[in-house]
């Protein structure tokens, strides 16, 4: 009897121990910013919302995986994942050159143009001789932060820790020009009270060392099995047309950029 008993006791720690780090295997830590509208942004209640969380979580749920959002200061974003605060980051990171040499991205989940910002009757013209001397702002660790240091070293530069603080000195004016991604500019800021007097100037920013070659999931190296399934299921996404209603819930037009990648 006790030798039957010390066998199921045994079968049960065994069991016990194989089917328990599946279960916690299974929970993916995603982080976002939480103050990126409309790719993410925090409600009143203090719940992340936006175009990042429905992908994050639709994503998941087509791997079989469970998602936790963790919230995360962008400049503080990469070496939490490296720190394995959290899996994902699921933040409209762009994908470069520079960032893959620290960690791994999916495919791409959208791309969008970056584009600049000024008040009305301002006369600049967003060319590098008209930006000479003037303030010009973006958000700090960004693609845009990289393109304004390499192209506007003649400009007064600034660069903030969130968008949000940049668009009160851009109404202030105690910055003449903001660059960011478009699809952020026009809804975070253009379509906003204070921004009914700026307007866009200039034609879509290109430099792909800097801004890289799309939006991606990063995660840590050496998840290769990971990274291809979500890399994937995106492109599923695109075929079934889920993508679609995930995107025209918050977006006008497919901000998946082209097709061929």
């Amino acid at each position: 009897m006790k030798k039957i008993g010390f066998l199921l006791a045994t079968v049960g720690i065994l069991a016990a121990s194989f089917v328990q780090p599946a279960k916690a295997a299974d929970v993916l830590r995603v982080a976002t910013e939480g103050a990126y509208p409309p790719f993410n942004w925090t409600d009143e209640n203090g719940v992340i919302k936006g175009f990042d969380t429905d992908i994050t979580f639709a994503l998941c749920e087509r791997i079989g995986r469970e998602c936790e959002l963790v919230a995360q200061d962008w400049d503080g974003m990469i070496p939490g994942l490296l720190a394995k605060k959290y899996d994902l980051i699921i933040a409209s990171m762009s994908i470069t050159e520079e960032r893959k040499k620290k960690v791994d991205f999916t495919g791409k989940y959208y791309q969008t143009p970056t584009r600049m910002i000024a008040r009305k009757g301002a006369n600049i013209d967003g060319s590098v001789k008209s930006l000479d001397g003037v303030s010009v702002g973006s958000q700090r660790a960004t693609t845009q932060a990289c393109y304004v240091e390499k192209f506007f070293s003649n400009a007064d530069i600034k660069l903030y820790a969130v968008e949000a603080d940049g668009y009160i000195d851009l109404k202030n004016g105690r910055v003449d020009v903001y660059v960011a991604d478009s699809i952020q500019l026009q809804a975070g800021f253009l379509s906003t009270e204070a921004g009914t007097d700026f307007e866009f100037i200039g034609p879509e920013l290109n430099d792909v060392e800097c801004l890289g070659e799309g939006t991606g999931i990063a995660l840590r190296k050496g998840n290769e099995e990971l990274r291809d399934a979500l890399s994937q299921a995106i492109l599923d996404m695109r075929a079934d047309g889920s993508y679609k209603i995930i995107n025209d819930k918050t977006f006008a037009v497919d901000i998946y950029g082209p097709e061929l990648q």
